[in-house]
């Protein structure tokens, strides 16, 4: 392992430690209700996704603080241990959404390889980080007109906000990285297959957060969308 790369996993580790004893804080001393503490967690530490691939050349190295977090909020949910990122459903949601960024990753993401899906595995995270919380975030706030499906209520106006933000993050995705020094070799999309898969993968995201048991959303909304973006982008690399 080389050593810049043992100082990113540092810093990696600093960044998680830091976040959440600010949410700690938040919670505990400035009386941030938990909900918002725990969306806190979950968008900061997600968009820890974004220096991952800007910091590491290796997908084996960059996962390893993801990976380690599945073990770390294990026993955070086990014994308690942080108020402000505990669910009050008591759900495991906390370990499948490090999991879950730990496989894509560790499936898609090669960024100096020939064949580079990291564009699509950060689509995942980025929908699972904003679409995600922030369809919690709104349903909470303007949430008028539920439905329930499989036992989980959810709101259209929460879904709504889903697919909206699920659709701009995969697009910025799709047509930021591709191309880039992030990912030099990725398939470059025109604006229009970006748009287009945006909203294939954006429906399917809103449809898996929809119908997903609480917690295992954070499971399957990353490998339902980075699933469907492969497929897509996979078809247009062969046909090129």
């Amino acid at each position: 392992m080389f050593a810049g790369e043992i100082t990113n996993l540092i810093y990696s580790y600093i960044y998680a430690l830091g976040l959440l004893g600010l949410a700690e804080l938040l919670y505990h001393k400035l009386d941030v209700p938990q909900f918002y503490t725990r969306k806190f967690v979950h968008i900061s530490a997600g968009m820890w996704a974004v220096p991952t691939i800007l910091l590491f050349y290796r997908w084996e190295v960059g996962v390893i603080p993801f990976a380690s977090f599945i073990v770390v909020n294990y026993l955070l949910y086990r014994f308690r241990l942080a108020k402000s990122v505990d669910d009050e459903r008591h759900t495991l949601g906390t370990v499948y959404f490090a999991a879950a960024i730990t496989l894509v990753f560790a499936l898609l993401w090669r960024r100096f390889e020939e064949v580079d899906y990291g564009p699509v595995a950060l689509a995942g995270v980025m929908a699972l980080t904003w679409g995600d919380a922030l369809a919690a975030i709104g349903g909470k706030l303007f949430g008028r007109h539920t439905y329930t499906v499989f036992g989980n209520t959810r709101s259209f106006e929460g879904s709504a906000v889903m697919f909206v933000v699920s659709a701009a993050v995969i697009f910025a995705a799709l047509t930021v990285l591709p191309g880039s020094f992030i990912s030099p070799f990725a398939t470059v999309l025109s604006s229009q297959q970006a748009l287009l898969f945006a909203l294939a993968a954006a429906t399917l995201a809103t449809l898996a957060e929809a119908i997903t048991p609480a917690g295992l959303d954070n499971l399957t909304v990353p490998l339902v969308t980075s699933g469907v973006l492969w497929l897509l982008v996979r078809a247009v690399t062969v046909t090129v």
